[in-house]
């Protein structure tokens, strides 16, 4: 039988839903400001529940972001608070590999606004330099354009790390990536690079099984983890969105997101 690798669950949104405050956007950094043992709580209870990768709560922990919020001299010890969280919750745990999140720049879902890649690398390679030493391998998230995946990669790529990229596909179609651009023509970027895995996340359930069926065309390992949002509004496709511009959906109970989770592994 093919190796299968469980991932963890949401940190974010949990981040925001176990402090009960409402959203910022900053999202779970706010939540890491403000109660920073939250978030080895979220680690410790994936783990519980059978998860194998702790992924760190760095997806938004890049300087544009905290700039926004006048924190951007705090890139450093936020890095460090979640990468210290991640290895205490899998040191607790006694196995498990540390996954050190990289999201999109400015904004998700919004390639249209991100830098050209060349731009992108720069700016990627301090978090990926603080990440490097205490991380067990890269994962970029939620890439939504071919040149937005490219940026990362070249950034991650090289640095003596396993790297898996993510990318998000359109609410309607699979087979899209949120750019509009096939998700097939990913396949030179796959091939140039050769990241470890190719994954689809941040995108409906319902789609993820077609992007599959092109992913693991690319023949390398292939994953998928999904939203749980109704669809992605137009007030959340901002420079500097709130949770509470989401709604999530009410008929994904862990059985049915199971069912799904099932159908992607077979």
């Amino acid at each position: 039988m093919t190796a299968i690798t469980l991932l963890d669950g949401s940190i974010g949104q949990e981040l925001v839903r176990r402090a009960g405050k409402r959203p910022t956007p900053l999202w779970s950094t706010q939540v890491m400001l403000d109660h920073p043992e939250l978030v080895r709580a979220v680690h410790d209870a994936y783990f519980a529940a059978g998860a194998t990768v702790a992924t760190t709560n760095t997806y938004a922990v890049l300087r544009d972001r905290l700039r926004r919020a006048g924190i951007e001299e705090r890139l450093a010890d936020l890095t460090a608070t979640a990468v210290q969280a991640a290895r205490a919750a899998r040191d607790a745990h006694g196995s498990g590999r540390v996954a050190g999140s990289l999201g999109p720049l400015i904004a998700s879902y919004r390639p249209d606004i991100c830098p050209p890649p060349a731009q992108a690398a720069e700016l990627y390679a301090e978090p990926v330099r603080l990440l490097k030493p205490h991380v067990d391998l890269l994962l970029i998230e939620t890439m939504s354009s071919v040149a937005q995946a490219e940026g990362a990669l070249r950034a991650a790529s090289g640095q003596g790390l396993p790297v898996w990229l993510s990318v998000t596909v359109d609410d309607e179609s699979g087979g899209r990536l949120r750019s509009g651009e096939p998700l097939a023509d990913l396949a030179p970027l796959i091939a140039q690079y050769a990241p470890d895995a190719v994954l689809v996340n941040c995108s409906p359930p319902e789609v993820i099984g077609d992007a599959l069926e092109i992913l693991r065309g690319f023949d390398r390992p292939f994953g998928a983890y999904a939203n749980g949002f109704t669809r992605i509004s137009e007030g959340f496709l901002t420079e500097a969105p709130t949770a509470d511009a989401l709604q999530a959906r009410s008929d994904l109970y862990p059985a049915a997101y199971a069912d799904f989770a099932l159908g992607w592994v077979a």
